[in-house]
């Protein structure tokens, strides 16, 4: 097996030998795991397509399920999609580097497996000094899905990155916990007006106040199974963020309502004999009685509950729970993002209770 080597960065001032040696392996068709402000990405050469191969294996990721390109210099946008149009310029002259990627009509230089064989590019830039100085020093547009095994939790620390893909791939950067903790917005520029296709760090609101007229793909706020054929962008088609045990979202509008039915589904699950757990937040967690009780954040400070995410669900993995129980939250701000993921992490199981 692989030897998996871990280094460690500082996120402020990465050494520059160390991002040259990931540089190399890079350059020479190798798997570095690396931190971005969102999440942890699992890098490649995007335009050695060997490599791209080797990511997916590595990934065991469906090969229908496009990676982003992550870039380090806006010009490079250029050489990657055919046109970039007005309103992909104005994205990126307001919002990069930063967790947003572009849907754009795909240039003949990026291979076919990159994209999955389709007709458009997902492309971001990082705001992360070892992610942008990596792309640098490698001197390619690096193509980096999260850096974990196809439909578990992303990685939000290296150490997650380890738990998955030890062994498998050659190197992973640690540069501590990511800052946001759910992956960037994906918006499509393909079309008019722009369409988001993925809820993510950048936020719906902050989108609309740049250029006015934005709309959410179905995929992006369904709260039930829908098909996709194609997927033009990671975490449209595939099940996605799931923990090992059983994951139930109730949603509602009433919070005193959505406590009581949490806590009614974790009384009969215990009654079964089943290890229970609940993913609660900082103003309900003392109002349940589970075997496990873990906070999201606060329902006030949303950003609090899409940093602790994919830690959470992890965490439920190493408490060996059978059930997870999740609350909703309400769908603005990052708590879109959020929603979307416990959604699929859930695999639509969803209980709505009323007033």
């Amino acid at each position: 097996m692989k030897r998996t080597v871990v280094l460690k960065v500082n996120p402020l001032k990465p050494r520059l030998e160390i991002i040259r040696v990931a540089a190399r392996i890079i350059q020479n068709g190798g798997l570095v795991a690396f931190p971005t402000e969102t999440v942890y990405g699992l890098g490649v050469d995007a335009l050695n397509p060997k490599a791209i191969k080797n990511m997916f294996k590595a990934k065991k990721r469906p090969l229908d399920n496009p990676p982003i390109i992550h870039i380090a210099d806006k010009n490079d946008v250029y050489m990657l999609a055919k046109r970039v149009p007005k309103k992909a310029e104005k994205l990126m002259k307001t919002l990069w580097p930063g967790p947003l990627t572009l849907v754009l009509e795909r240039s003949k230089i990026v291979p076919d497996i990159t994209v999955s064989g389709l007709d458009t590019v997902a492309i971001r830039m990082p705001k992360h000094k070892v992610a942008l100085s990596l792309i640098w020093e490698s001197k390619v547009p690096i193509a980096a899905p999260s850096a974990n095994l196809a439909g578990r939790p992303s990685p939000t620390t290296a150490g997650h990155v380890l738990r998955d893909l030890d062994g498998r791939i050659d190197l992973i950067l640690d540069g501590g916990p990511t800052r946001i903790g759910v992956e960037s917005t994906v918006v499509d520029l393909t079309v008019d007006p722009p369409q988001v296709l993925r809820p993510g760090g950048t936020t719906y609101e902050r989108l609309v106040k740049v250029l006015g007229d934005v709309q959410l793909h179905p995929a992006a706020i369904v709260d039930r199974r829908i098909k996709v054929l194609q997927a033009r962008s990671p975490g449209m088609k595939h099940r996605h963020y799931a923990p090992r045990a059983k994951l139930i979202l109730v949603e509602g509008s009433s919070m005193d309502k959505i406590v009581e039915r949490v806590q009614e589904l974790i009384n009969e699950f215990a009654d079964e004999g089943k290890k229970t757990g609940v993913l609660a937040t900082e103003e309900t967690v003392k109002r349940y009685k589970a075997d496990v009780v873990r906070s999201l954040g606060s329902r006030k400070r949303l950003r609090t509950t899409a940093k602790g995410l994919f830690s959470c669900l992890r965490e439920f993995d190493n408490d060996r729970v059978d059930i997870i129980v999740a609350e909703g939250l309400p769908l603005k701000g990052l708590g879109l993002a959020v929603m979307n993921r416990l959604r699929k992490a859930s695999g639509y199981k969803i209980v709505k209770v009323e007033d």
